[in-house]
This record gives C-alpha cells, sequence and structure tokens, in this order.
C-alpha cells in the first residue's frame, strides 16, 4: 500500500500529450487552447465614439464658443465623414468612427439642439473625452490569449473578434468507462430484493463531462472469460480505461488477475486512504486503467483527486490548488489520508468547510448535500477548527 502522495506522483508522471485538434470556435468551450492568440488589427480600430451626442473640434469650445451648426450625422458602421468648418459639428453614434478634424464628444444630455443648431450647456470639455482612441486596449499583433488557456466565453467572444472561426484544442482521450458486478442492473429496469441499480459509471460520465470529455460506457459480468474478452478490446481501441468495481479482495474481485494476463503493467494497488483505498492504477504502451473500487463515494473521491490531476497534466492545463479552513474540529484515528465530505462556504473572504455527515463510502446520497472533499493527513488524529487543508471541489 502507497502513500497519497506517491499514488498521485506516479499518475502525473504517466500523462500523455493526445495530440492536437482543430474546432469551430463555437465549440471549444471548456477545452484548453493549443495556439497562441494574436490580434490581428487594433483594438479598437479606430477612434471610436463611446456616447450618443456631437462631435466637436475642442478647441473651438476652448475659444469660447457654445453653438454649433450640424453639419450631418456619423452613424455606426458607415464610412468616417470629416468635419469641413471647425466651428461646426456632427451628429455621432455610440461604436461610430470618430469625424476627421474632431477632437471632442459632448453628449445629448449635456446639449440643447434647436433648428439644427446645437448648444452646449455644460462649462468645460476635455481633448478626447468620450472617445475610446484607436490601439488604447491592445495593439496589432499583441498576444491576446496565451496557449494552454481553459476557454470559456471571453476567450470565444475574442476568437471571434480576430476572426478565428477555427481553432487548435487540445485532443481528449477516448475513454471507456466500465462497471462490473452481477448485483447490478440497469436503471431503467427493478431490481430484485439482492441487487441494485448501475449508478457509479453514470457518476463518473458526469464527471468527465465537467471536463468536456465525451466517454462511452459498457457493464461486464463476474465472469472472467467475459471480462478478458472484452477489456482485450478495450484496451487495443482506448486510450483510458475506467472502471468501477472489482478491485477489492473478494472471490468474484477479478480485475487485476485479468488486467496481469492481458499484459497491462500495475503501477499500484491499494493506497493509504479513505474512502478508495483498493485503488488500482496500470498501463499498456497506449492505454491507461484506472480501477476504482465499487463503492459511490471511493469512485467519487478517486475520479476528482487522480484523474483530473492526470487529465489537466496531460493537457497542459494548470489549475490552482484551493485550501479550506475547518469550522470544526475533526478526530480521524486510523493511519489513512482521510477524504472529508464537506459543505463548502465563503466567510470574509475565506473558503470554510463544514463536515457532512454520511453513512461510509457506499452512501451515495451524502453526496447531495457535500460540494467537496477536504484532504486532511494521516500524520494525526486530531484536526482543528481554523485549520487549513487541500479541498477538492466539485
Amino acid at each position: 500500500m502507497i502513500s497519497v502522495e506517491k499514488a498521485l506522483e506516479i499518475i502525473l508522471n504517466s500523462t500523455q500529450d493526445f495530440g492536437v485538434e482543430e474546432i469551430p470556435f463555437l465549440q471549444s468551450s471548456g477545452r484548453i487552447l493549443k495556439e497562441s492568440i494574436f490580434a490581428d488589427r487594433d483594438f479598437p480600430p479606430f477612434n471610436r465614439v463611446t456616447m450618443d451626442g456631437i462631435a466637436i473640434d475642442v478647441t473651438s469650445f476652448q475659444n469660447g464658443q457654445r453653438s454649433y451648426k450640424i453639419e450631418g450625422i456619423q452613424a455606426a458602421g458607415s464610412e468616417q465623414i470629416s468635419l469641413k468648418n471647425r466651428e461646426n459639428c456632427i451628429e455621432v453614434m455610440t461604436g461610430a468612427v470618430l469625424p476627421k478634424n474632431t477632437s471632442a464628444v459632448v453628449r445629448y444630455e449635456d446639449i440643447t439642439i434647436k433648428n439644427g443648431i446645437a448648444i452646449i450647456n455644460i462649462d468645460a470639455i476635455y481633448d478626447r473625452q468620450n472617445i475610446h482612441e484607436q490601439g488604447k486596449d491592445e495593439q496589432k499583433g499583441t498576444e491576446l490569449i496565451a496557449k494552454n488557456t481553459l476557454i470559456g466565453a471571453a476567450e470565444i467572444g475574442v476568437f471571434a473578434t480576430v476572426g478565428k472561426s477555427m481553432v487548435k484544442v487540445a485532443k481528449h482521450p477516448k475513454v471507456m468507462i466500465i462497471s462490473t458486478g452481477d448485483e447490478l442492473v440497469g436503471v431503467e429496469e427493478i431490481p430484485l430484493a439482492h441487487q441494485i441499480r448501475r449508478s457509479n459509471v453514470f457518476t463518473l460520465v458526469s464527471l468527465l463531462n465537467t471536463l468536456n470529455i465525451h466517454s462511452e460506457t459498457n457493464h461486464i459480468s463476474d465472469d472472467k472469460m467475459v471480462l478478458t474478452s472484452k477489456i482485450k478490446e478495450y484496451l487495443e481501441n482506448f486510450d483510458v480505461l475506467l472502471f468501477s468495481g472489482a478491485v477489492s479482495k473478494g472471490k468474484f474481485d477479478f480485475l487485476p488477475e485479468v488486467l496481469e494476463n492481458l499484459g497491462v503493467e500495475k503501477l499500484f494497488h491499494e493506497v493509504a486512504q479513505k474512502p478508495g483505498k483498493p485503488f488500482w492504477f496500470g498501463q499498456t504502451t497506449s492505454c491507461k486503467v484506472f480501477a476504482f473500487p465499487g463503492n459511490p463515494v471511493s469512485t467519487f473521491v478517486n475520479c476528482l483527486v487522480y484523474f483530473y490531476p492526470w487529465f489537466y497534466n496531460s493537457t497542459g492545463t494548470k489549475i490552482e490548488k484551493k485550501t479550506a479552513i475547518l469550522s470544526e474540529d475533526v478526530i480521524f484515528k486510523p493511519n489513512l489520508t482521510y477524504f472529508l465530505q464537506v459543505k463548502l462556504s465563503y466567510r470574509f473572504g475565506h473558503l470554510i468547510a463544514t463536515p457532512i455527515n454520511s453513512n461510509g463510502s457506499g452512501d451515495l446520497s451524502s453526496l447531495i448535500n457535500a460540494d467537496g472533499f477536504i484532504q486532511l493527513p494521516n500524520d494525526k488524529i486530531e484536526f482543528k477548527k481554523g485549520e487549513s487543508f487541500k479541498v477538492f471541489s466539485f
């Protein structure tokens, strides 16, 4: 049995690059950008009017002029026009190009217009007032988004602005999620008294959906020949296999033996943690195998603590580690790292973790009341209110 830290080290050392694919920018939310995005022009690309009103040559106002004849209108989206007489003005709309020979915009709220004459009703106007100057935000050629950025709504807006209709993103692994066990039946079935419905596989599907990873699912009965045949096929056709169940010490927990017989290199089996101790991890030259214990909370914890970091590392994603402060004392005596279910909240800018009561790793419904797991190390028994520890939120 190895430590949590050693298990994570082994997993992170086994990450792999799945390459790059180019996809339509609107489909890229939640993906990892694999190219730098540069400004294809100045931002904004012209001196942009920021208020509806009139554009004037500010020197005329500074010389005491307050009444201006309106020469024309500069609408948003229309080609730039010029102020012919610097003692006149041009009506301008928000988003329009600033007319030539003008240097300030006065809001409609600050003027009175009568018979084609605009009268300014305020005492001070400054040069470049209500003008968003060309290149003030970014200049042509500037890097706007760095490679390995997690793409969100803001990034998609920038893609559109610079004309990137297709973007390069990290290619995701091809994943198969497999449940085992003769006691499991389909979601739509009515279980017998000795059976339960499959749930872990769909929990894993949802956890991977959060990472925008598409996955396939299947269920295999506790039969060595069937397990061997199916898993051999999956090892050849998928980049990652995620198992739930059949890795403990039960008489029908055949998975470690089957994987060994199929030539999967075992990197570890059993981690000094609760829940999720029987976790098995191994690999072939082309496939990673995460075999989680079958209890639902164990599956959930191990996916967050091990698969998520493996995926982030494989795609070059930098994720900020979070810590939370315990809201009450906790005592845990076994010499194991304890992933305690907690409710998370903010108080005076600090993330607070409040322990959630559960009935062990088989209590799936307890996760409904939790927001994450706080990691309590195995080097002590008592964990005091106010102490801060690493937290995994979901």
